[in-house]
């Protein structure tokens, strides 16, 4: 009794402070952490998608899967026949075990043709095994898809393609047959991992936790924080709802400027720094012109009119523009700066990559 009433005490004290001591900057440790062995897990499995109006496949792998199914239904069917399936489409079948999932409940499933299936649109997925990875069946799946894909073909060979018909899903399609064990209820500590390392934001997490619990917590790498918890599953559940719900200021990331070459979108840090660089920014414009111009012979000579092409070729250098950065120049400045000259994304690009082979860059730069 005594027990129960200091957890009680404890849990009472820690919600009341949680209240009180609030930043604008601070997140939740839920939002930032995860908790070791709570998990999801893959489960995939391959089967069989029957009923299509047309528009499955005949395949030799298809053909094979479908006789084994009526085997096993005792169903024997002559070696040399080739029967014809146009409504049946092998799939893949996979879903997400949840963590704590428990037997008897369902799950959502995802269903892709393996073939050559024209569309899974009308059809239901048979019965099919979810596996795991260490091979046993956590889940057996089956239900009619719902598929948001259309395709229309025409005689001459045109088609209309939207979404994708050869993906389907099926809500709650999969019913879970057996449970994963979970590390979660044994040991004497429980860890926190963040998402994002960090060595920094691991100690404030650890220091966040210690001054609520003195000496419960501490930091082992730059991505998980042991803390100390409670033998007993039910008060380790409630230990674990308070202090997921604890407020901490993570800090600050490191300075980093990401660059994706494809589609010219460029991320730059608030921690980005430029030592003194000075920057020529300038460029050459070349225009080519294709003209079509008609060749006639006079006419007492002999020949053919005949249609010829002109080229026109013009380049252009704009004026180039030279700006200086001084020591500790912040994101602010270098954002103007690039906006004056105006610069495209190509140009901005070739500026950074340049800034940082001279080591006046500050920061990571990440092109991806």
């Amino acid at each position: 009794m005594k027990k129960v009433l200091k957890i009680s005490i404890l849990l009472l004290t820690m919600i009341t402070s949680l209240l009180v001591t609030s930043s604008v900057n601070a997140q939740r440790i839920k939002d930032l952490a995860d908790v070791a062995g709570v998990r999801t897990n893959q489960l995939i499995g391959y089967g069989l998608v029957v009923g299509l109006p047309g528009t499955g496949e005949q395949s030799p792998f298809t053909e094979q899967s479908f006789k084994t199914m009526l085997s096993n239904f005792g169903i024997t069917m002559p070696a040399n026949l080739k029967p014809k399936i146009k409504n049946v489409a092998a799939v893949a079948v996979h879903a997400e075990l949840t963590a704590f999932a428990k037997p008897g409940q369902t799950i959502d499933v995802t269903v892709s043709s393996m073939g050559s299936a024209k569309s899974l649109r009308g059809g239901t997925l048979i019965q099919t095994i979810l596996m795991g990875l260490d091979g046993n069946a956590y889940a057996v799946a089956q239900g009619s898809l719902i598929v948001s894909g259309l395709g229309a073909e025409g005689l001459d060979g045109s088609k209309v393609l939207v979404n994708t018909p050869t993906v389907g899903r099926i809500a709650n399609g999969a019913i879970v047959e057996r449970e994963v064990l979970s590390p979660f209820s044994s040991g004497d500590y429980i860890t926190f991992n963040l998402r994002r390392s960090d060595f920094s934001t691991a100690q404030s997490l650890s220091d966040a936790i210690n001054d609520f619990i003195e000496g419960s917590a501490r930091a082992i790498d730059s991505t998980s924080v042991q803390v100390t918890a409670p033998r007993d599953i039910a008060d380790r559940v409630s230990f674990l709802a308070v202090l997921e719900n604890l407020e901490f200021e993570p800090s600050s990331p490191a300075a980093k400027i990401i660059v994706n070459s494809r589609t010219g979108t460029i991320v730059i840090g608030a921690n980005v720094r430029l030592l003194p660089a000075a920057i020529t920014h300038g460029g050459i414009t070349v225009t080519i012109n294709e003209i079509q111009a008609v060749s006639q012979p006079n006419a007492f000579a002999e020949g053919d009119t005949v249609e010829t092409t002109q080229s026109s070729v013009n380049v252009s250098e704009e004026d180039s523009r030279m700006f200086i950065f001084n020591p500790g120049v912040t994101l602010d400045t270098l954002v103007r700066a690039i906006n004056e000259v105006g610069a495209g994304p190509g140009d901005v690009m070739a500026i950074l990559e340049a800034l940082d082979q001279a080591g006046a860059l500050r920061g990571e730069l990440i092109i991806i």
